[in-house]
């Protein structure tokens, strides 16, 4: 057992690592490559959380803040995203997606749910689709992740 979780551990950082950037070059749409996969992921998070302070961001996408301010400003710029000081709290700032950011999630998803869904159906079965998916709620389980306050 002990020799197939370390292969289920490196496993899951290469899908982790590289699998995001490999699928996001393989998609042929313009709204996909506009953006980093970075980028991406960033109005993804805010898209799932509602406004959230660019602290919060650099925690969940593993990054130091300044990282996260260079993306934001990108965003801000491009209308994709609003900050927006905290009224209790002038330091603290607040980043929310705009109607232009909520549409390009949504689109991002349904572009990757697409091709990935299509890749997926020409190499999975339908019982490997069911353990898949019992695997992943069961690590998302153990991982906590979904819980508002992480």
């Amino acid at each position: 057992m002990e020799k197939q979780l370390q292969e289920a551990v490196e496993l899951f950082e290469e899908v982790m690592v590289y699998g995001t950037e490999r699928v996001l070059k393989s998609i042929d749409d313009p709204i996909i490559h506009e953006f980093s996969p970075e980028q991406i992921q960033m109005m993804k998070i805010i898209g799932k959380h509602g406004s959230i302070t660019a602290g919060s961001l650099a925690v969940m996408q593993g990054v130091h803040k300044s990282a996260i301010s260079n993306r934001l400003k990108k965003l801000e710029e491009k209308g994709l995203i609003q900050i927006v000081k905290s009224e209790g709290d002038q330091r603290t700032k607040w980043i929310k997606l705009t109607n232009e950011g909520i549409a390009f999630v949504e689109k991002a998803k349904a572009i990757l749910s697409d091709f990935i869904t299509a890749l997926l159906s020409d190499h999975v079965d339908e019982k490997e689709v069911e353990q898949f998916v019992k695997t992943f709620r069961k690590l998302k389980e153990i991982l906590k992740l979904g819980e508002e306050n992480q």
